[in-house]
């Protein structure tokens, strides 16, 4: 069956790129991927296959190819939604929605999960088990689509899941993995201070909400370098701080707002004790008043070590011309909610390398200029592939 599927696979590489180029023209917002949805959906009609839809809390789409006999059940996600950027790739099949780009590549995991999903429904009798195509809405704002999507109790049945992203770490070809705590978890807080305004020249009048906040910023810093661990992952960013006035006026109120990541729930859980700390003491030392939201949103993605072992083990034996290098990275800075699918069955969240060709220093995802080499897509394919042929030692 391997050799079937990567030879179907090498065939329809066109159809990828051509379904990425259609899906990269025309994206759509988290939560809006109404269109997007809907071509889902008609590339599997007709197809041999029970859908489910509307999954979740937005445009989920459950995809279940069931084998020729009962086994084991796997979950291969792959997410549809873009980003609110001003396209500035120069590229023929620039985005027609001004504002919103396909600018982290899931255009790309949606159009090689597509092309994956129709050859393994055409070979679906030499499948000893179920395999359930994940097309994921809203990735990239939370509460996110895989939340929900896990909580709708579709997938209760599955015993892994496995998933791959797109990234210019190297050029196509090369595929990376990490066992363990993988991508960071993410936090959002927004802090009001509530000060009371006054004369410039008169500042014991008043009290002044841009010092308190000021003070907030720094000390904010100190939980990463004096509450944690040198061995702990974390960072802090206050990202915006909403303090604009007139030059010679005490500003009555500031309002800043943070962005949080760290590497474990330990370190979550420290971190936020340690921000709701610092802004209950700037009450007591500036005689302010504080409100402060905090909002834990993605949690850390851990990828199973046996199961991770066994995707490296599957890609590095899978002597494949078009996957030329398999090898393990480091831990990652951004957040994936493919952490909810790993909190609750052992998985496996593997990396496709894509640096345009000719790039030494690519724009990464999330860049008005991101770009990937669509070579990248027919390899995301077989990789994918590969690890559902070794899984069910289909050779």
């Amino acid at each position: 069956m391997k050799e079937k599927l990567m030879e179907m696979l090498e065939s329809r590489k066109d159809e990828m790129i051509e379904i990425r180029r259609h899906l990269h023209e025309n994206p759509e917002l988290s939560f809006k991927e109404v269109k997007t949805a809907q071509y889902i959906l008609d590339f599997y009609k007709g197809k041999d296959v029970e859908i489910q839809s509307n999954v979740g809390n937005g445009y989920g789409i459950v995809v279940t190819i069931k084998g020729r006999k009962s086994g084991k059940n796997i979950g291969l996600r792959a997410d549809f939604d873009a980003l609110p950027i001003v396209e500035e790739a120069n590229v023929p099949f620039k985005s027609k929605n001004e504002g919103v780009m396909h600018a982290c590549g899931h255009d790309g995991h949606t159009a090689y999960l597509l092309v994956l999903a129709d050859c393994l429904i055409q070979l679906k009798e030499e499948i000893p088990g179920t395999i359930k195509i994940i097309h994921q809405h809203a990735e990239e704002v939370p509460p996110g689509g895989a939340k929900s999507i896990v909580e709708s109790g579709v997938l209760d049945d599955l015993d892994n899941v496995f998933g791959i992203h797109l990234l210019p770490l190297g050029p196509a070809g090369l595929v990376g993995y990490h066992a363990g705590f993988s991508f960071n978890g993410r936090a959002y807080m927004k802090l009001k201070v509530q000060g009371r305004g006054g004369h410039g020249s008169s500042p014991h009048l008043a009290n002044d909400a841009i010092v308190a906040g000021a003070h907030f910023v720094t000390a904010a810093q100190t939980i990463i370098s004096r509450r944690l661990s040198p061995f702990e992952n974390g960072v802090i960013t206050i990202g915006s701080f909403d303090g604009k006035g007139t030059f010679n006026v005490i500003k009555d109120s500031v309002e800043l707002e943070g962005d949080i990541r760290y590497m474990t729930d330990e370190t979550k859980e420290k971190i936020e004790h340690e921000i709701k700390r610092i802004a209950k003491g700037l009450e007591e030392e500036f005689g302010v008043t504080c409100e402060l939201t905090y909002e834990n949103d993605y949690p850390p993605l851990y990828n199973d070590p046996e199961i991770t072992e066994k995707v490296a083990e599957y890609l590095k034996n899978a002597n494949d011309k078009d996957i030329k290098e398999v090898k393990e990275f480091p831990p990652m800075a951004p957040s994936e909610d493919f952490a909810y699918y790993a909190k609750k069955f052992p998985s496996c969240f593997f990396y496709i390398a894509c640096t345009p060709k000719g790039e030494k220093d690519p724009y990464f995802n999330h860049h008005p200029k991101f770009d990937i080499d669509e070579d990248a897509l027919l390899v995301a394919a077989k990789a994918v592939g590969h690890v559902v042929c070794g899984y069910y030692e289909l050779g």
